[in-house]
Formats: structure tokens, C-alpha cells, sequence
């Protein structure tokens, strides 16, 4: 048997975003998210349900203020003291991969998902994913974009309005766009 769209979509290659399993995937994470993002305050038990329903991997405790939008959900994997505050997107075709204590501002947009640079391979609607990863002890400021395939490292500031296209070493400031070293941080 031949590898599954799923599998290309995971490993980074080029897939059929249109594939059957996919769809119903997707349709899964939309109905789990709009659940989500319809429940009250007062509903915390049933949003944490939700939301261990919707990710990969939880590990302790973790908050996140709807509303919230992914495409699979599954490939979300946070650590614990995880917190994203309103509005975030995560286009998660690729894994997510968060670590401890990690804040997130409102309106962060984390994005694996890309497309191909050659105009007739992208007309196909062919699709790819690239990996995010964030280390411990992150703080990503309201409004701040990570493209596809950028790794953060520990003990990172990235300022509000950032655009990450690339690397962030650990123990830094990053602001801008693209976003660029600002200073070292303790």
C-alpha cells in the first residue's frame, strides 16, 4: 500500500489537502473548535475537555481564552504552565511543538502550513508543512507571526507584531519584521 496523504502531510512533503481522511479531520478539529469557542466561563471543565480532546498532547496544567482556531489540532503538543490568550491560530498540517511555561498573546498566528514557490505546482493546490518548535520559557507578544519551520529557542522573547521567519536562539529579545535580535536577555 502506497503512503497516505496524511503521512506526506506529517513528513513534510507535498499532499493532496483535499484527500477524504483529511477532510474529516479537519471538520473534526472545526467542530471541536467552534465548541470551544462557544463556551461560557463558568463552562472550565467542559473547555478543558474540549481542548484534551482537540490536542495532541497536554502535559499538566494549561490555559487558553477562546477563541481559538487550528486545522488538526493533533499535531498541538503543549507543556505544562502552557497559556494562549484570545484569537490565536495554529495551522497545524505539521506538529506544534510547545514547551513549559510558554505564554502566548493574543492574535499569535503559529503557522506550519505552506505552499509551494514554483506558480504550477501551487496552482495544483498542493500543499506542505513545516514543523514549529518553542522551547521553555517563552513569551510570544500579541499579534506575532511564526512561519513555517522556525525553531525558538529557551528562555525567548519574541516582541509584539514580530514576524519569525527564522531560528531564534535561546536567551534573546527578537522583535520586527522579519524579526531580528534586540538584545540578549538572563
Amino acid at each position: 500500500m502506497g503512503v497516505t496523504e496524511k503521512e506526506k502531510m506529517l513528513s513534510g512533503e507535498l499532499y493532496e489537502p483535499w484527500d477524504d481522511e483529511l477532510i474529516i479531520e479537519r471538520s473534526r478539529a472545526r467542530q471541536l473548535t467552534n465548541s470551544l469557542n462557544q463556551t461560557k466561563d463558568s463552562e472550565n471543565h467542559y473547555r478543558k475537555q474540549l481542548i484534551e480532546d482537540l490536542f495532541g498532547t497536554i502535559e499538566g496544567e494549561m490555559g487558553l481564552e477562546p477563541p481559538f482556531y487550528c486545522d488538526y489540532g493533533y499535531n498541538i503538543h503543549v507543556g505544562e504552565g502552557f497559556f494562549a490568550n484570545f484569537n490565536c491560530v495554529f495551522l497545524d498540517v505539521c506538529p506544534i511543538t510547545i514547551g513549559k511555561r510558554v505564554l502566548i498573546g493574543p492574535n499569535v498566528q503559529l503557522y506550519t502550513a505552506t505552499h509551494p514557490i514554483d506558480r504550477k505546482t501551487r496552482a495544483s493546490g498542493l500543499e506542505a508543512g513545516k514543523p514549529i518548535t518553542v522551547g521553555d520559557d517563552v513569551w510570544i507578544g500579541g499579534n506575532a507571526v511564526v512561519n513555517p519551520g522556525v525553531t525558538i529557542g529557551d528562555n525567548v522573547i519574541i516582541g509584539a507584531g514580530a514576524v519569525v521567519t527564522k531560528d531564534v536562539p535561546a536567551n534573546v529579545f527578537v522583535g520586527g519584521n522579519p524579526a531580528k535580535r534586540i538584545k540578549d536577555i538572563e
